[in-house]
């Protein structure tokens, strides 16, 4: 059997801010022609990070959009929403990329922009989620992959796993949990939405 074109495989565009644990089992994942999505571009929004060097050793095209290099936030958002589309993603995938999206952004990719976030969604949004589950003593924390819209964890949830907490768990050992229970969830639903398409339905992701 003759193997897919790459313009026939869909693709997605990954953002990034950090080392790339999450970037990597995607990447793990579309090196099998069987997963059926291939990564069509990484972007960041700071230079010299390890998800760009895995994206490289890949040889998977990258870009960089920094803030600083703009003179507002507004066309930050728009030229990181020009550069992503360069790349025409069925989805694009927020993993550990820790900037906010505009309006600009979701006006071009709203519905089609998930973000993976290590708590069990509504609680806990922002940036330190198992800190802050740890502090309130909860028994079962986890990840939440949502599309993102223009508050801060809002979206609607399209998957959640679940990870309990130990009594003698440290911010960093939860965490670690937290992402080995994050990364399958990630490769396995991001894989389904783009080869089988979602809706969305009263907050209700449904893929079919």
């Amino acid at each position: 059997m003759t193997a897919p074109r790459v313009d026939d495989v869909p693709g997605v565009v990954v953002l990034v801010s950090g080392s790339g644990t999450l970037l990597q089992a995607l990447i793990d994942a579309a090196a099998d022609d069987a997963y059926g999505v291939r990564i069509a571009a990484v972007g960041a929004d700071r230079d010299g990070i390890e998800a760009l060097a895995r994206a490289e050793r890949a040889a998977i095209p990258t870009f960089v959009c920094r803030v600083a290099d703009f003179a507002t936030r507004e066309e930050w958002d728009a030229a990181l929403a020009d550069r992503v589309a360069e790349h025409a993603p069925d989805l694009v995938v927020s993993a550990g990329f820790l900037k906010l999206v505009g309006v600009s952004f979701l006006a071009r990719f709203g519905g089609r922009y998930v973000n993976s976030h290590n708590a069990l969604l509504p609680a806990f949004p922002g940036m330190h989620g198992p800190r802050d589950a740890l502090a309130y003593g909860v028994k079962v924390t986890g990840a939440t992959l949502f599309l993102v819209d223009e508050g801060v964890d809002t979206g609607a949830i399209v998957a959640q796993c679940v990870v309990p907490v130990d009594a003698d768990d440290t911010v960093d050992t939860l965490t670690e949990r937290i992402k080995q229970a994050e990364r399958p969830q990630l490769v396995d639903v991001v894989g389904r939405m783009v080869r089988q398409g979602f809706t969305v339905l009263n907050r209700k992701v449904l893929i079919p």
